[in-house]
């Protein structure tokens, strides 16, 4: 059984914990990959990563090398990521200007980033750097350039918003931070994919956890394909 079957069915009869979340997308990132995580949630998945994996994590503060979050004598203050969190450095670790980072963020040089988000369309359209509410601070930081830049936009995130309605939408209500970006949605309740078709994308359920498939489609006002 591999890691991501395994991990389903030990899970599947509950929604995941942001731990569990992040095993998750940590087993699904393709060997050798250069990946950027986000800040807040996506942090966790530095510590599921194996070294088996080979994976090269990346932050846009200006860090190739990346090891998983410092705990205890191993913080460095002056060693941290962009979102100021301090994390340790695998051998071979190497750090360069800010303007050096973002150009290989922009340069299509990372095969995934994972970022966390306010919403995501059905079409892979990302909003995650403002509610747009009038008193809300924009940080949009460094989301803009990934998102467009990486090769594959992986999202973190709660499925439902506190009133009970869906963060995946037919369309964003929320300032949009890039269009057609985002390839897969991991929520708590389930792993969704968002694959091109001939005639235009479409939502497709890989999983669910602590609800029935079939009714959490139901949840949605839109088409979503049940995987399998």
């Amino acid at each position: 059984m591999s890691s991501q079957n395994s991990t389903a069915s030990q899970m599947g009869q509950q929604p995941l914990s942001r731990e569990d979340l992040a095993k998750l997308v940590a087993a699904d990132i393709a060997p050798g990959s250069y990946v950027n995580l986000g800040i807040g949630q996506p942090t966790k998945v530095s510590d599921y990563l194996t070294p088996e994996q080979q994976v090269t994590l990346h932050t846009e503060n200006g860090m190739l090398g990346m090891g998983p979050q410092a705990h205890g004598e191993d913080i460095d203050e002056e060693l941290i990521n962009a979102g100021k969190i301090p994390v340790t450095e695998l051998p071979g670790a190497s750090y360069f200007h800010h303007a050096d980072s973002f150009a290989m963020m922009r340069g299509g040089h990372l095969d995934v980033c994972v970022l966390g988000a306010f919403q995501v369309s059905t079409g892979g359209d990302l909003a995650n750097w403002s509610t747009g509410a009038p008193d809300a601070i924009p940080a949009v930081g460094g989301a803009m350039d990934l998102a467009i830049g990486a090769k594959e936009v992986f999202v973190m995130m709660s499925l439902f918003a506190k009133d009970g309605t869906p963060k995946i939408v037919a369309d964003c209500s929320y300032p949009v931070t890039g269009l057609g970006c985002v390839s897969r949605v991991y929520t708590d309740h389930g792993v969704f994919l968002i694959e091109a078709r001939d005639g235009g994308p479409r939502l497709v359920l890989r999983e669910a956890y602590g609800i029935a498939p079939e009714e959490l489609v139901k949840r949605f006002d839109f088409p979503v394909v049940i995987a399998g």
